[in-house]
């Protein structure tokens, strides 16, 4: 297993050993062991998928404590341009952004702990997205920061991506009080 770590803390992206052979390939999808270098041991609860169209951008979303999510998030079609946002408020890296393409033919994971808004756009039609969730969805307790917040300066890829009415009314980074 490898993984690579990024600029802002708790980010993780796991790139698993994939063994391949002519019946086809096996890999884990996920391990604890994955997180104990870490020091970090993630109790996962629930598990969502989605199906997306290419150009479908689904986010920034969150869940505020006590029902905050880290996700471990991965594709098994297509590829989608995954996006983490730092909201802890105490964080030197509030209001920073990382992004990661997962690829179905990758294989690859991204890790997002707790305090981040998570959002992404599927980059091929079909791209079915997958995440492990650290705590149940509640719905008084969701969040979400505007996908095109000029503050954040996040760079989709895309110019005209299809947004949820609900998620083109979420409010500014600048507006927002972080619960983390």
């Amino acid at each position: 297993m490898e993984h690579r770590i990024f600029h802002i803390e708790g980010l993780i992206e796991f790139l698993p050993r994939v063994f391949r052979d002519e019946r086809g390939y096996f890999l884990e999808t996920f391990s604890l062991k994955w997180f104990e270098p870490f020091g970090m041991q993630p109790n996962f609860v629930q598990d969502n998928q989605s199906v997306s169209k290419e150009g479908v951008l689904r986010g920034l979303h969150f869940q505020k404590p006590p029902h905050a999510q880290g996700k471990l998030v991965r594709v098994t079609s297509g590829k989608a341009l995954d996006v983490a946002v730092d909201l802890r408020k105490n964080s030197p890296t509030f209001g920073q952004h990382v992004s990661c393409v997962l690829d179905a033919e990758k294989h690859n994971l991204f890790y997002i702990p707790e305090g981040f808004a998570h959002g992404f756009v599927a980059l091929e039609d079909n791209t079915t997205f997958l995440y492990k969730c650290t705590d149940f969805y509640n719905q008084p307790s969701e969040g979400g920061i505007l996908w095109n917040d000029p503050a954040l300066g996040i760079d989709w890829g895309i110019a005209a991506p299809l947004v949820s009415p609900k998620d083109e009314v979420l409010p500014l980074l600048r507006n927002f009080v972080s619960p983390f």
